[in-house]
This record gives structure tokens, sequence and C-alpha cells, in this order.
């Protein structure tokens, strides 16, 4: 059977099946982007697109994941991970050179100049020292220009925190779901309090997310409310709250997010595991010196493991002790067991139960559980998508108590997920048991809260952080369309009002000319009646002084 999925709106649905058609790369619209992610054991380049922004401040840009002509999507990666460059930092580019390459030759040649390209590097370059991880980004940023023409400087090649990671990954999974498009009002709101001055705003309620791997543990969810912090809960706050603006315009708060982001190391369902044998192993080692006793140093006297699968032989060895086990499946008891590990790994570390939680409102909020939280539901218990705390536990205390024979026999059957493995049969009860604890105990879910799904793909894609990477970092690009199209507008406007200005001022000329023309014909013609008036008045004057000849003398 197929993974469960979200079930869209068939409107959206439909458009979102559009996005898995292969890129038109004919398009000269179309805008382009790229991001690496360079993580711990491996490096992946992702080449996104989109169309022009549509000229609303208020939306953002509608980038999707570049598809070849297969309608695959373009993403390549290569391993290890970019720390092999930490002792000779002028092999970054080389080792980056195979996805750059791979970037190029999907990105229109004549698009290059304009594609940015952000190089964003994870938990293997943290670990690294500062002066390597610097060396490193150096080389990067002196010599990916002198072999490719991508928009790149230094700016774009960082190592970003795990709380950057988790921030960008929200807003991915946000973005995918349509939680930024506040103009459909069908889906949940939620109130948002902005600034210090009592300003609000309602709009589209966003997702939480909650992600196990195996090391480590995720959860970033909104806080529309800032509340009123302690001093202490205020310290922690700072370094764990992230407020920014994804829109285009600052002076705009409708995209202002106030965003909880924590990780926890040591809290993965691996790593868990591991902790948890530990603790087994010595307090069943001190319990034997206690009371004289040999449990678990041989297979005849096995320590009956509560979180294994009923006759589960296993072994564990720590700094040279070894703990023989065999499964008794008592889920109560396996999850009982684990409680002391939400304190964390040690005394230096974070503890899940006393870490600062910015207060979630269970009556009005939404979560999707994915890594282990699928895999845990899914893969053998068949119960991915809406989570029930009573179904989940129901399934899991059943699966835990069956015989380890019988669930191989099943596993062989092809009963279970064409993902699971000897290795997730092995541990499901474990890790079922762990999950119940991270989410009830840990985060303080109630068990009756009804909108928490567990997923491994969104609209039928894996959502990457590298999309709410290239979201976040070219929130700026619209206003450059913006300021184009205003551009364009006014100079519109210009020209017809220049039109209507120069043919208003073509016909005050010839009006000017005709009235001209006028007043000096009838200049011409007074002056010529005053001429003939003169001219009659010297005839007449002539008439009367002049005396005709021959009437001077008299007889």
């Amino acid at each position: 059977a197929s993974s469960p999925r979200p079930v869209p709106p068939g409107p959206r649905y439909l458009a979102r099946v559009v996005e898995l058609t292969a890129t038109d790369t004919e398009d000269s619209a179309l805008s382009y982007g790229v991001v690496i992610d360079c993580g711990s054991s491996g490096s992946r380049v992702f080449v996104y697109f989109w169309p022009p922004h549509n000229g609303n401040p208020h939306d953002l840009l509608d980038i999707k994941q570049m598809r070849d002509r297969s309608s695959r999507p373009v993403v390549k990666k290569i391993k290890p991970g970019i720390s092999v460059a930490a002792a000779a930092p002028e092999q970054a580019t080389p080792y980056l050179r195979p996805l750059l390459q791979f970037a190029a030759a999907h990105v229109p040649a004549q698009k290059h100049k304009e594609t940015p390209l952000y190089i964003l590097c994870t938990a293997g370059m943290r670990l690294l020292p500062e002066r390597q991880q610097a060396a490193i980004l150096e080389d990067l940023v002196r010599n990916v220009p002198l072999e490719f023409d991508f928009l790149f400087s230094k700016s774009h090649a960082e190592v970003i925190s795990g709380k950057q990671e988790g921030v960008y990954a929200w807003i991915g999974i946000n973005f995918v779901l349509g939680r930024f498009e506040h103009e459909d009002e069908e889906d949940a709101v939620v109130t948002v309090a902005l600034g210090h001055e009592g300003e609000s705003l309602v709009r589209k309620r966003t997702v939480g997310i909650l992600d196990m791997g195996g090391a480590s543990l995720q959860i970033a969810y909104e806080v529309p409310d800032s509340g009123a912090f302690s001093p202490l809960q205020e310290e922690a706050a700072k370094s764990l709250l992230a407020e920014f603006n994804l829109g285009c315009d600052v002076q705009h708060t409708g995209h202002v997010y106030r965003v909880y982001v924590n990780t926890f190391l040591g809290f993965g369902g691996n790593f868990a595991r591991q902790r948890y044998e530990e603790l087994v192993l010595n307090q069943t080692y001190v319990h034997n010196r206690l009371h004289g006793q040999q449990t678990g140093l041989s297979p005849e006297t096995p320590f009956l493991d509560p979180c294994l699968p009923v006759g589960l032989d296993d072994t564990v060895v720590r700094g040279g002790q070894t703990l023989y086990v065999r499964g008794r499946g008592d889920w109560p008891a396996c999850a009982e067991l684990l409680q002391p590990l939400l304190a964390g790994p040690n005394s230096s570390q974070a503890s899940l139960a006393g870490a600062y939680k910015a207060p979630i409102d269970f009556g009005n909020s939404e979560f999707y559980g994915f890594s282990e939280f699928f895999y845990c539901t899914e893969d053998v218990l068949r119960l991915g998508g809406r989570y029930s705390a009573p179904t989940f536990t129901s399934a899991a205390q059943e699966y835990c108590s069956q015989r380890w024979e019988l669930l191989t026999q099943r596993f062989r059957g092809g009963l279970y997920s064409s993902h699971a493995d000897q290795h997730r049969l092995k541990y499901q009860c474990f890790k079922s048991a762990w999950m119940y604890q991270v989410l009830h105990q840990g985060f303080r879910f109630p068990l009756d809260y009804p909108s928490l799904r567990t997923a491994q793909l969104v609209y039928d894609r894996e959502v990457q952080w590298t999309l709410g990477a290239i979201l976040y970092k070219t929130r700026f690009l619209p206003l450059r369309d913006l300021r184009q199209e205003s551009i364009r507008q006014a100079h519109a406007s210009w020209l017809r009002l220049s039109f209507v200005y120069n043919h208003y001022l073509f016909f005050a000329c010839i009006l000017v000319v005709v009235l001209a023309i006028v007043l000096y014909l009838l200049r011409l013609r007074r002056i010529h009646r005053r001429q003939l008036r003169s001219a009659q008045l010297t005839l007449l004057w002539l008439d009367k002084v002049v005396v005709p000849p021959g009437q001077g003398n008299g007889p």
C-alpha cells in the first residue's frame, strides 16, 4: 500500500500536480536559483525556479523545485561530507565541482549570470574549528566564480546554525502547504500579536513540525502571542525564538513570523536506544553487586528487556562489559523505563523535560511529524497519517507482545511496509515507546490532541529545508520586479500624459497663430481705413483752398 499523504482540497491539488511536470527551460521569463546543502554525510544540490512576481507586494515568489525532461526533481548527491576538506581547504571547490556542473547543465546558459547560488553548510561543518570553516568558505568564494557564472558572493556561502536550519524547514513545509497565502479564508486562522504596541492581525494558521532523526530531535512552530516572559524565560526565548519577515517590504507586517525552534541532541531514535542500553547495563550491574545476582551475565540468565519483542535474544557491549538480554515485550513497562531519559544524555546537554518551550495553543494548532515519527507509526503499525494516541498505544502494545519468530514470519510474508527492515522490526517496540514519551511527556501534547499528522511526503514530494532557505534568501527579489513595473507604469502614464498634453498644446498653438493672423488682418484693415479717410480729407481741403486758374483777374 502507498504511504499516507495529507489530502489537499481539489483545486489546490490540481495546482500541485502541475508542479510535477517538466520545467519549461525555453520560457525566458523564468528565474532560477541553486542551493547546495553541505551536510555531515554528504552534499546535495537543488535547483529551483520561479515565474515573474505577480505584482502584489503581499504575495511571495512562487518558487518550485526544477524538474528535468523526465519530470524528475533536479537534485544530485555526493559523499562524503564537505568536512573532508578540513585538512586541505583548497579541495573544497573541486569537492563541489560535480554538483556545480550538474546545476550549470540544467539552468539555461543565458540565465547563469542572474541565477543566485547559495552554499549552506550544516552539522558536519559546525563540528569543525572556526578557522577551518573560514578556510573552506574562503576557498569557495575565491574559486567558484572563476569556473561558474552564477550570482555568487561572500554572503552566499555560510555555515548555518541548527536554529536557522529549523526555521528554513518550517518555512518550506508551510510554503508547500499554502499557509502563507492569506487570501484563502477557508482554512483555520489565528490571531497574531505584532510588536509591542498591542497591534494584531488575523491570518491563516501555520503548522508546526516535529522531526526525529537518528541522533537528534527538532521542533519548530509559530508563537502567535509574544506573551509575558519571566526573566529566565526571556533569556531562553532570545536563543530559541526567531522573528523574521518573509515579505519583500519591511513596512508590511502580513508576513512577519515569530517561530520557536529547538534542537535536542541525543534525543534521536538510535541515540536514545544507545543511552537506554547504557542505563540498563549500569543498573543491572549495580543491582547484581547489591544482591549478589548474575542477571545478564550469561545467555542462561539474561536481563529481560521490556523494550524488545518477546523471545528476541541480543547482547549489549559497553566498555568491555557485556550484558545478555532477552525481550519480554512489555510496552507500558518500556515506556516507564524511558522516563528518566527525557532528562538528557548528561548534565551539559539540553533536557527535554526541563527545556523552555514557548506555549502551544493545543486547541488551535496543527503539527506534522516527520522521519522517525512517520516510520514509527507507518512502517510496521501502518498507522501513518492522522495520529491518535489511544489507537497508536493499542497497536504498539499488541506488536511488542508478539513473539519474535511470528514477527519475522510476518515480515517475510510482506505484511509490513516495503521500508521496514530487520532493524525496524527489532527496535520498533523501543522506538514507539520513545516517540510516545517524547510527544506526551517531553512536549506535553495532550493524549486527545487531534491535529498531528505523521508524514514522509507533502503533496507527494519530499520537502527539504533548502526550499525554505531560498524563499528567505530571495524574499527581496519581488521589489526589483515591483520597481520595474512601477517604472514601466510611470513611463506609460507619462507617455499618455505627454500625448494628451502635446495634443492640447498643438491646438493651442494653432489657435494662437489663427488669432494672431486675425488680429493682424484687422489691424491692416484699420490702417487701410485710416489711410482712405486721410486721403479724402486732403482732397476736400484742396478743393476749398486752391483757386482754379483764370479766376484770379476780374473784368
